[in-house]
């Protein structure tokens, strides 16, 4: 009982998750899509269609297909990803403001 339980509940948290990310991407698209064509566009695009899976191995997770290592295995992935991204940014190092 106490299992199914948890289950229940790691089921709603990462439901909840992958809500959270459904909203980044969509409140991020219409900015990308404003983006000149080039690199800066391609980051872009290629960001968040990284955090689309993540949210995607979410909801696996919560129907039971994949366990929450297998999960935690896809989240250490794309950050991994997520940081090679940002590397190939010649902006990556800079810092910003809020005046910027």
């Amino acid at each position: 009982m106490a299992r199914a339980i948890r289950q229940r509940r790691s089921a709603r948290r990462a439901l909840a998750s992958a809500r959270i990310l459904d909203q980044v991407v969509e409140n991020q698209l219409p900015l990308v899509a404003r983006l000149p064509e080039g690199r800066s566009r391609t980051r872009a695009a290629d960001f968040l269609a990284e955090l689309v899976l993540l949210s995607q191995a979410y909801r696996h997770h919560a129907e039971g297909w994949i366990t929450r290592r297998e999960l935690e295995r896809r989240g250490h992935s794309t950050m991994r990803k997520l940081s090679r991204i940002r590397q190939r940014s010649p902006l990556s190092s800079t810092q910003f403001t809020e005046q910027d």
